[in-house]
């Protein structure tokens, strides 16, 4: 993948996990009812925002790429879960924006583990014994 998309998406998903960030630590009354509504309020909420925070710094930087994107896909991937078992796609009549940005995320961090594929440690390991 070109260096430059690569970045851009990198941006992106650092972009919209940081901006989420604002609704989760000042308690948003949405946050805080998405979060009640999964039984994980309000140390869920934390929790996650401060996995988000970190995911969106490694994401960002150059050695820590794959972990970023590694921890985003992981976190992401359960926001999706919620949404399609617990939540549902709309909530509080936001037309599933929350739902779409989220699933907009996991396919973005996605593209980002493939291309990264080969510096993560557990997938390195497996292709190197795969060849021998």
């Amino acid at each position: 993948m070109h260096k430059n998309i690569s970045l851009g998406i990198r941006f992106l998903i650092a972009i919209i996990l940081i901006q989420t960030l604002r609704y989760k630590f000042t308690a948003h009354p949405d946050s805080v009812y998405i979060f009640t509504k999964v039984g994980l309020e309000p140390f869920g909420r934390i929790g996650i925002g401060v996995l988000e925070l970190i995911a969106a710094i490694l994401i960002l930087v150059p050695k820590t790429i794959w972990v970023g994107a590694v921890l985003t896909t992981g976190i992401i991937s359960g926001a999706v879960f919620m949404h399609l078992t617990i939540l549902g796609i709309e909530i509080n009549e936001d037309q599933g924006k929350l739902f779409y940005m989220a699933l907009s995320v996991l396919i973005l961090s996605l593209i980002i583990c493939w291309n990264q594929r080969k510096k993560i440690p557990f997938i390195k390991n497996y292709h190197t014994q795969k060849q021998l």
